[in-house]
């Protein structure tokens, strides 16, 4: 009989190899949104356009619109995934993400609200309007009988983002303008930026991601319960800090540039622990991957659908994320 140290041993040794064949299925997505759009472009071309740029209209194609697209789907995919990861775990709640709990919602309002006023939005209001919206689901979800519970924090969640969403389009009914400037970024669209767009942002995707590695251990145990974390020595209202922090950076970075897509953080986490259990230390760079995979896919397939024309990525996210939403919402009821 194998000892449990061995057999640990051996499943980390699958796991870290999962994670080298999740990165080159990541690197082969990238290609493939590269190489593929509106415009047929030989693999030779591209080839030229990345490493021998002339200025010609073709490699203009792939330097300023299919790269950076490329690119933003693979950031914006690990940030929500690992995002919504963060959440359940925080909430020990399996239908928690940011975009269930209002966090993405809040973020595309003050975006919203900042054209609305100012005439351009940054992606500072996005991060102050998910920290803001963070705090008060949090808040809503506390009141009460019992304290904190999955079902409360679902409900504030559902609700405020009904009132937010409402707020939302009221502002767009009112102003023309504002609604032309973002209307295709509110459905979730990775269209539009460019490398320069992306480089601003870029540290807070980096650390958030980064900060996201350094909390596994921590969310493993917070998963077993706060008063078992706590016995195991476990400093509990940090790791929850900490965890709102990274969760506040992911999300605002992902709406600033991407707009409120949808159920990538929801239905991401759960499709990693199929693969990886319930370590954290194991999911969150596995969401990372998977994340970046399936946001890549999802652009790639909404450009490719109805070409020349293209679908927001956030429709094309939604199309799968729906119905798994409804489905683990019907086990959670059926238990």
């Amino acid at each position: 009989m194998r000892s449990p140290s061995r057999n640990q041993s051996t499943s980390s040794i699958y796991l870290s190899l999962g994670l080298i064949v999740g990165s080159l299925i990541l690197l082969g997505c990238l290609l493939f949104s590269i190489l593929l759009g509106a415009a047929d472009i030989h693999p030779g071309t591209v080839w030229q356009a990345l490493f021998q740029f002339d200025g010609s209209t073709d490699h203009l194609i792939i330097r300023t619109v299919r790269l950076p697209r490329a690119i933003l789907a693979v950031l914006v995919g690990a940030a929500l995934a690992v995002a919504g990861a963060i959440t359940q775990g925080l909430t020990r709640n399996p239908m928690a993400s940011p975009d269930i709990l209002g966090v993405n919602t809040g973020a595309a309002l003050a975006m919203v609200l900042a054209i609305f006023v100012w005439g351009s939005g940054s992606f500072g209001f996005a991060f102050a309007g998910a920290a803001i919206t963070a705090v008060v689901v949090y808040w809503l979800g506390t009141m009460g009988r019992g304290g904190l519970t999955p079902i409360k924090l679902i409900i504030a969640g559902a609700a405020l983002t009904a009132l937010l969403g409402s707020l939302t389009t009221g502002m767009l009914l009112i102003s023309q303008r504002t609604l032309e400037d973002i209307r295709f970024w509110l459905a979730g669209s990775l269209a539009g930026q460019d490398l320069a767009a992306i480089l601003p942002v870029l540290p807070y995707f980096v650390a958030g991601l980064a900060g996201s590695l350094l909390l596994g251990r921590q969310l493993t145990l917070l998963a077993l319960g706060e008063d078992v974390a706590q016995g195991l020595g476990l400093q509990t209202a940090w790791v929850k800090v900490a965890a709102a922090i990274t969760v506040v950076l992911l999300a605002g970075s992902s709406v600033a540039l991407a707009g409120p897509i949808g159920f990538v953080g929801l239905v991401i986490p759960h499709l990693v622990r199929f693969g990886v259990g319930v370590d954290y230390r194991w999911i969150l760079p596995y969401a990372m991957l998977a994340g970046g995979i399936f946001l890549s896919i999802s652009d790639t397939a909404a450009r490719l659908i109805i070409r020349p024309q293209e679908l927001p990525v956030g429709i094309m996210t939604a199309l799968i994320g729906a119905p798994f939403f409804i489905y683990l919402a019907r086990s959670r009821i059926k238990r």
